[in-house]
């Protein structure tokens, strides 16, 4: 073959049709907001030659005619761009099919056009250029071949294109969808689209954008409620000029489910580019959700997302920005509001306050945490308390929180951020100190019993160890202002570990249990850790209650079922779940002491089922 013998690739038009429907394009209904944009780009050339132009008209296919039609008066196409721009898919490289739009033009003429092949086997354009000379009819088929003739008839300046649907794509051309598509694509673009209804007569779609303009007009309150589902507790204007991105952001009225993230539905030269774009916006604004414009923000070859670049860092950047001087302002000018603000969506502003100083110092304190006085807000705490004592966890502050003195109240920082936060107060209060509590220590810090009644303790303490020794649990005795209180439960959260780990290694046998066995014995480092008196839960016996102090004179078999009972009362009062071992020693205890109470059988008759079936 010779060296000069060089080639230019052939296009497979059915290859090309097959990649826009199954790996480009969501779908077939993209077809019209390609020819939207091919108009709306022509208009907008066609204002540049002489001034005019604005209006597309679309006839959807009906019952007496199957013939799609979509006019614009835009620039048109002389036979020459005809041939240029629709002969050769792919001729300028890369740029028909991937190349960005410019500012000015939404889309790019040749591959838009080839999206109608989706619903159609042939495509028809008759145009007649602004700039002169003869209307022109191209012809192209989905075998991959066209003709170009000239146009019979005068035709007006501008484009038409004409579609006979597929035997399998007639609904999308017929008038119901067609007013669906346009009204969602292009509802807001600057010029007229009229659509001829079946019946005689013709609708409009489009209208100005309410997310343009004043936040407080009754459109944009409007669309804030189509986007939220809910009047919007607030309509925030957003920009971002480096990009042309403008906006509203729209602040959700009710707090969103925990695995909500905020999406921005984005229009591309206000074309409906995506109804839902999930990284717009800053992870921390899932209280927002947004719908804006754009003309620097670079679509993808399906323009139905967003290109992951510099210019959609810099717009995340500035809308977070907006969004956050909102906050700012709110905070400055209506402080009622921003509780108001606070009290919906606490969670979101605490995760955003942990990396954000300037905002926390505005926010914390009207962020609120739960206490042993009851749900405070922080400004007001760190008022009343300098020196503020949390737990980390639920299960602690559950157990801590029945001895704690109403002078130091105590912190349940086992909420999400909660914990973090109250580590964040020293560095925005200088006079605030924080104390982490743990139980085991605020056990320490309980007085023994006094010393006239410590040999007495400690009896009950050893005889109350002896009778829980099969439950995980040794107790001890404490004096506690609170005589109310008999007993309380407490086991931090390593003793927890061990005792379930113990559990689960008592249901299983077999493998399994070998394996829980040498999984606990790496987790505690030893294999007799479990048996140590340390991996056991205590039963703090509060030795200022008048029941606690009665059962020395008690015979083992009381003594035995009144301490099962102050157990089991301690751990539903820790709102500890109950095993099944915990159950049975409690109906045990009860229908032991009813008995006696009644003078019916006693514990050592228990062996015997009763009637109903209760041991």
């Amino acid at each position: 073959m010779p060296d000069d013998d060089v080639r230019s690739f052939q296009v497979d038009l059915r290859g090309v049709v097959d990649l826009l429907s199954r790996h480009i394009y969501s779908g077939p209904r993209v077809y019209l907001r390609e020819l939207l944009q091919n108009a709306m780009d022509a208009i907008t050339a066609r204002r540049e030659v002489d001034g005019t132009g604005g209006t597309v008209r679309i006839t959807p296919i009906s019952d007496t005619s199957d013939e799609f039609v979509l006019t614009d008066d835009g620039v048109g196409l002389t036979a020459d761009e005809v041939a240029d721009l629709l002969a050769t898919v792919g001729r300028s490289s890369k740029r028909d099919l991937f190349d960005l739009p410019r500012s000015d033009y939404l889309g790019q003429f040749g591959i838009g056009l080839l999206s109608c092949f989706m619903v159609s086997d042939t495509i028809v354009i008759r145009s007649r250029s602004a700039r002169g000379g003869r209307g022109v009819q191209w012809t192209g088929r989905s075998d991959g071949t066209f003709t170009v003739t000239e146009a019979e008839g005068e035709l007006p300046i501008g484009t038409s294109v004409h579609l006979r649907p597929r035997f399998d794509q007639g609904d999308l051309l017929r008038t119901a969808s067609v007013v669906a598509l346009a009204e969602s694509f292009a509802r807001y673009l600057p010029l007229r689209i009229l659509i001829d209804l079946p019946g005689g007569g013709e609708t409009s779609i489009t209208e100005d954008p309410p997310f343009i303009g004043p936040v407080d007009a009754p459109a944009a309150i409007a669309l804030g409620r189509e986007v939220v589902g809910a009047i919007p507790f607030e309509i925030i204007p957003i920009s971002a000029p480096g990009t042309g991105t403008v906006g509203h952001a729209y602040v959700l009225p009710s707090a969103p489910p925990p695995t909500a993230r905020q999406a921005t539905r984005v229009h591309l030269g206000r074309m409906l580019l995506a109804e839902r774009v999930d990284d717009l916006l800053p992870d921390w604004a899932f209280f927002v959700r947004a719908v804006i414009d754009t003309s620097g923000l670079n679509p993808t070859a399906s323009r139905e997302a967003i290109v992951e670049d510099d210019a959609l860092e810099h717009t995340r950047e500035q809308l977070g920005a907006a969004i956050r001087r909102w906050v700012l302002d709110l905070g400055l000018t209506q402080p009622h509001r921003l509780a108001q603000f606070v009290a919906i969506h606490d969670v979101a502003l605490k995760s955003i306050v942990l990396h954000d100083d300037e905002l926390a110092g505005f926010i914390v304190p009207w962020l609120s945490v739960e206490t042993t006085l009851g749900r405070m807000r922080i400004g007001e705490l760190v008022e009343r308390m300098p020196h503020l004592r949390y737990a980390e966890t639920i299960d602690e502050y559950r157990q801590v929180a029945s001895i704690t003195d109403e002078r130091r109240p105590l912190i349940n920082g086992g909420y999400l951020y909660d914990a973090e936060l109250v580590q964040l107060l020293p560095g925005l209060y200088p006079a605030v100190t924080v104390e982490r509590v743990d139980v085991v220590g605020e056990l320490d810090r309980l007085d023994p019993p006094p010393l006239d009644d410590r040999a007495a303790a400690l009896a009950l303490e050893e005889r109350a160890s002896i009778a829980l020794v099969d439950l995980d649990c040794a107790a001890v005795v404490r004096s506690i202002d609170e005589p109310g209180l008999p007993a309380i439960y407490v086991a931090d959260p390593a003793v927890l570990r061990t005792i379930e780990r113990r559990r689960m290694r008592g249901s299983v046998s077999g493998i399994w249990g070998g394996v829980l066995d040498r999984a606990s014995a790496a987790l505690d480092g030893d294999h007799d850790h479990d048996d140590d008196d340390d991996a056991r839960a205590r039963l703090c016996l509060n030795w200022s209650n008048r029941v606690v102090r009665r059962p020395s004179d008690l015979d083992d078999e009381v003594f035995t079922h009144t301490v099962h009972l102050l157990y089991v009362q301690a751990l539903l009062a820790g709102q500890r779940p109950l095993r099944e071992q915990d159950r049975a020693i409690m109906t045990t205890a009860l229908t032991s002491l009813v008995d006696r109470s009644v003078g019916g059988p006693s514990d050592r008759d228990t062996h015997n089922p009763l009637p109903d079936g209760t041991a």
